[in-house]
């Protein structure tokens, strides 16, 4: 596996994702800098971002022009866009007397007729909600966070349609969340040292990924029947660790058998985020050490038998 290192963060990366055509990858760090790596010529138009100085901000992909900023009395922790681009939804933190909250905003084309107001609020979850995501045909939204149970919320009416079972589901904080390539399943990870996959429409548990450490990432491959899951010990221990006792690795696991199948190493930190290639050929890794590893499968790979 040929690994690139790519260093343009200054403090520990938080969030890892590729375009959809998978030619632009965009990092996110404490260091209040969303990168962009390109590759070739990229389709992606706009790109989003939350940040604890409570706003989310709207921004052109190929100039890196701020174009919108949404402003939030409590820090902004995550945000997705809709399928189609038209709108966002984004995750707040409980902040002083709020409580944590899902909010949905329209993206309008025409910045001059684009409006700050929400046009769905949602309250309910205890603690943070650190992921939000939107279901089939944008019709639900998906969020998981500090009380370790997965909602299913109506996109349009912001009801809770659905929550995990908490006998099969996590039993500690869900740190990650992902979608499958064709939108049926997701995966999560939690503090509980465990990933897991999700049917998207009834939060059935399909799969159950055990490790040693606390799952802080995790990832679907969309080419073969693999899933990758990182983590490690918590980010204030890892200076007196070394980077093997710190469990440091990317595991793979046989996304049907749920068995471990391989590891990647080269991170100097706990890995806090994770992402595949929409084809599949290489992956992501973004650690609390700084660096943006991004890794090419062997052709040896592709002939795994899955």
């Amino acid at each position: 596996m040929r690994p690139i290192l790519l260093k343009g963060h200054e403090r520990p990366l938080t969030f890892l994702k590729y375009n959809r055509d998978g030619d632009l990858l965009f990092s996110c760090a404490k260091d209040h800098t969303p990168t962009v790596w390109y590759a070739s010529n990229g389709d992606s138009t706009r790109l989003v971002t939350s940040s604890a100085d409570q706003t989310v901000k709207l921004w052109d992909c190929e100039t890196g022009v701020l174009l919108d900023t949404f402003y939030f009395d409590a820090p902004a922790r995550a945000v997705s866009f809709s399928e189609g681009d038209k709108m966002v939804v984004i995750s707040t933190d409980p902040f002083m007397e709020k409580q944590s909250a899902i909010h949905v905003k329209m993206i309008n084309s025409d910045r001059s007729l684009q409006s700050s107001e929400d046009v769905l609020t949602i309250t309910g979850p205890q603690g943070r909600i650190n992921r939000v995501m939107w279901g089939p045909l944008n019709k639900t939204i998906i969020s998981a966070g500090e009380d370790a149970t997965i909602r299913i919320w109506d996109a349009e009416t912001g009801k809770c349609l659905i929550e995990s079972d908490p006998e099969t589901g996590h039993q500690k904080v869900i740190t990650s969340m992902a979608k499958s390539a064709d939108g049926s399943h997701f995966i999560t990870g939690s503090q509980d040292k465990s990933a897991k996959l999700w049917d998207i429409r009834t939060l059935t548990v399909l799969k159950t990924y055990t490790t040693e450490r606390p799952v802080n990432a995790a990832a679907i491959s969309p080419l073969l029947d693999h899933v990758v899951i990182g983590g490690g010990q918590e980010a204030s221990q890892v200076t007196m660790t070394s980077t093997r006792a710190g469990k440091f690795e990317a595991k793979f696991f046989h996304k049907i058998f749920e068995e471990e199948i391989g590891g990647v190493k080269g991170h100097f930190g706990p890995i806090n985020a994770l992402a595949f290639n929409p084809d599949g050929r290489s992956f992501s890794s973004g650690g609390e050490d700084g660096y943006v590893r991004v890794h090419f499968f062997d052709a040896d790979y592709y002939h795994i038998k899955v």
